[in-house]
């Protein structure tokens, strides 16, 4: 199977990359590499993917591309693709939101149109939910973001209800909750946190730490990413959880117990945009998908911290041959 994956170089687009290949599939990947955190760790993520000779990669934005000519003889679409972070969403950053998530999306879509697709299947975010009066929170709930970000990926959620309505383009969107594991972002918690306590510097918490989240390992979003491209209905939206609700308090204890350093933290003003709680109802996804996530919370943040430790390492490895290697030069 042909398959072409948006924002293959990012976190998860990496991860479900490495699985298609690994499982025989042909992958044409595209991401832009933009700077909203450090290139280098994209670069590393397509290291190992350039490692298989049925990948290949294309460097360009979505909004500017001839898509009709990538999409030649794909199968599956995969668009992960996405300007992420609720907290830097707001003010002028919204306008970069509009262009990565909405419009992206849209030229995306419209470039599929007449293509013989099995699957367009969408990467959507919990953040679509905002604050909610029911948890779990089933797919049924009316929407209340909270955030810029959510507004913009509700949006790209309408646009492939559209798009399979009036065109025949077989979407599924899948509602992501927090995403963790090996690769993650920079700026999100885990990495940060792990990081933190690595260098021995302190944890910045914005809240009193009672937030919880739905924490969903990487390994099982990919599980779930992959169903829905063969099981998902067109036109539905999924839920895709860990099953691991917990607070951040909670996440603290369980870093200390497996790291065994203790953490020092910063306590901030909760910030606009994050909501209090996320929790997903996968009475769905266990139905169609025969989703059921497989990574317990404990066990997830026990790989993440061995991935950074080497992670870490390494990059802390690196850093001195180059300041070593700069030295020898200006002597």
């Amino acid at each position: 199977m042909r398959c072409f994956i948006t924002g293959v170089a990012g976190f998860i687009g990496s991860h479900l990359a490495e699985r298609l290949l690994a499982e025989g599939h042909e992958v044409v990947g595209m991401d832009s590499l933009t700077e909203a955190y450090d290139v280098s760790l994209k670069e590393e993520n397509l290291d190992q993917l350039r490692s298989f000779g049925s990948f290949q990669f294309l460097r360009g934005d979505l909004v500017q591309e001839d898509l009709g000519k990538v999409l030649e003889g794909v199968d599956v679409v995969y668009h992960l693709a996405a300007q992420a972070g609720v907290r830097s969403s707001w003010g002028e950053e919204f306008e970069l939101y509009i262009k990565r998530n909405i419009l992206a999306t849209q030229r995306l879509l419209e470039s599929c149109r007449n293509k013989p697709l099995e699957r367009f299947v969408f990467a959507s975010s919990s953040s679509v939910y905002g604050e909610q009066k029911i948890y779990p929170t089933p797919e049924g709930s009316l929407p209340r973001p909270l955030s810029p970000y959510g507004v913009s990926k509700l949006a790209a959620e309408h646009l492939c209800s559209l798009y399979w309505r009036n065109f025949g383009i077989p979407c599924v969107s899948l509602r992501y909750f927090t995403v963790y594991g090996p690769r993650q972002r920079p700026d999100m918690a885990f990495h940060r946190f792990m990081k933190a306590l690595w260098s021995g510097a302190p944890i910045v918490i914005f809240g009193d730490g009672t937030q919880s989240r739905d924490f969903t390992y990487v390994s099982d979003i990919v599980d779930a990413t992959l169903k829905a491209a063969t099981l998902g209905t067109p036109g539905a939206i999924y839920n895709v959880g860990g099953g691991s609700n917990a607070t951040l308090k909670e996440v603290l204890r369980l870093l200390e117990e497996i790291t065994g350093l203790s953490p020092r933290i910063v306590w901030k003003k909760r910030e606009k945009g994050d909501v209090m709680h996320t929790m997903a109802d996968l009475a769905l996804s266990r139905k169609d998908l025969h989703y059921k996530p497989k990574v317990d919370l404990r066990e997830g943040l026990e790989r993440q911290w061995q991935w950074m430790c080497h992670w870490l390492e390494k990059r802390k490895k690196a850093s001195r041959k180059a300041n070593s290697e700069a030295e020898g030069a200006s002597s």
